[in-house]
């Protein structure tokens, strides 16, 4: 007969506690390894790659915001009789930095059971991970100041730019209304309290007749090389249209005091022609274009009567009865609830409903208007045609 097992409270108790301790010791052990594995994993990927979506989307909207925004106060301020200040963004460069630490430790008991004694370690498993994440953008910022600012806002748009936007399908009506002071020595409307006046009858009367023979498609361009060097931009006018349209063309060289029989004419900067077979545009600069807009905002009246600004000016009256303002900004005490951009000023909210489909058209166009304000080569004079009848 084999040895007689002999079970005591000890030996239980024993046996219970190992059990105990080999599972405590299994879980640990799991969970240190998952840990482990975890922190590899972070350490080894990379997030270059993954950031390029999410930053470019958020970027290019946080600057297109606040270019509006800046655009926006900067006519307000004009209304006011205050300094315009364009700051450009010059460079976005975003950093990212990733640190991950690791540790992990173990004791193990020697003596192969696990009772608690004072003498006697216990088995441990211990690990721990950590990490930092950090966004350190560096942005920098252009103020348009001293010799840029006066080539880029006071030079006067090209008459050939002018032409290449009605080309581009934009209203004629608009366009002129816009960024031309001067046709043949008919006047536009001018802004501003130092020189407002509203528009000739004439000039409106030309305008209307423009716009329906654009709308007729009888309207188109073409670039024409007159020499090596230097290219004329020629504005055409179809030879066959309806009556309807020939009546207008008439009617447009009768305005512009031009060869009715001729069928181009040159197109150059100044207020007045030369000769019947030239048409001259004054066009206007950023500044002037930014001065005339701002006239259109309707200021609160308490400013009004303060004299802090001047009123606004009565809207033109055309051919067909009154024009609609170019711009419609609004002005309240309470911040607007649907607003399509909006400054704070003076106490006051200016702003642009997000339903006035015009007005948003209006303001997204002199923001692209900018892009043609800048300095360019040297442009051969453009040539206008206009169809006999």
């Amino acid at each position: 007969m084999g040895p007689a097992l002999i079970v005591t409270p000890y030996t239980v108790a024993r046996a219970l506690a190992n059990r105990a301790a080999r599972l405590r010791t299994k879980r640990a052990v799991h969970a240190a390894l998952l840990l482990l594995i975890v922190a590899l994993l972070m350490a080894g990927c990379t997030i270059g790659p993954r950031t390029v979506a999410r930053d470019r989307f958020d970027y290019s909207a946080a600057v297109a915001d606040s270019w509006k925004s800046q655009m926006m106060l900067n006519l307000v301020r004009l209304r006011y009789g205050d300094i315009g200040v364009f700051l450009d963004v010059g460079q976005i460069v975003s950093g990212y930095t990733v640190e991950t630490v690791v540790s992990a430790s173990a004791f193990w008991n020697l003596f192969g059971f696990s009772i608690e004694h004072p003498n006697v370690p216990n088995n441990t498993v211990a690990a721990s991970v950590g990490g930092r994440f950090t966004d350190r953008p560096t942005i920098t910022y252009t103020p348009l100041m001293g010799e840029r600012f006066a080539r880029s806002m006071m030079t006067p748009v090209p008459p050939a730019s002018v032409l290449s936007l009605i080309q581009a399908g934009y209203p004629v009506d608009l366009v002129l209304r816009l960024m031309v002071n001067v046709v043949n020595g008919l006047d536009n409307r001018h802004g501003g309290d130092l020189r407002a006046r509203p528009a000739e009858a004439e000039f409106l009367e030309l305008l209307e007749r423009l716009r329906r023979v654009q709308l007729s498609g009888a309207i188109g361009m073409r670039v024409q090389r007159t020499d090596p060097k230097e290219v004329a931009t020629l504005l055409t006018f179809r030879q066959k249209v309806d009556p309807g349209v020939a009546a207008d063309a008439l009617g447009i060289r009768r305005l512009l005091g031009i060869d009715p029989a001729a069928s181009e004419f040159r197109v150059v900067y100044g207020a007045i022609a030369t000769d019947a077979h030239e048409i001259a545009m004054l066009t206007r600069s950023a500044l002037e274009i930014l001065i005339n807009l701002a006239s259109f905002i309707d200021v609160p009246p308490a400013h009004v009567a303060e004299q802090r600004v001047s009123p606004m000016a009565e809207p033109d009256q055309g051919p067909s009865g009154p024009l609609r303002p170019l711009l419609q900004i609004k002005s309240s005490r309470e911040r607007p609830a649907d607003a399509f951009v909006m400054v704070p000023y003076r106490d006051y909210w200016f702003w642009i409903d997000d339903r006035d489909i015009p007005s948003k058209r209006m303001f997204s166009f002199i923001m692209f208007i900018f892009t043609l304000v800048e300095p360019g080569s040297k442009e051969a004079p453009p040539v206008l045609t206009i169809p006999t009848g």
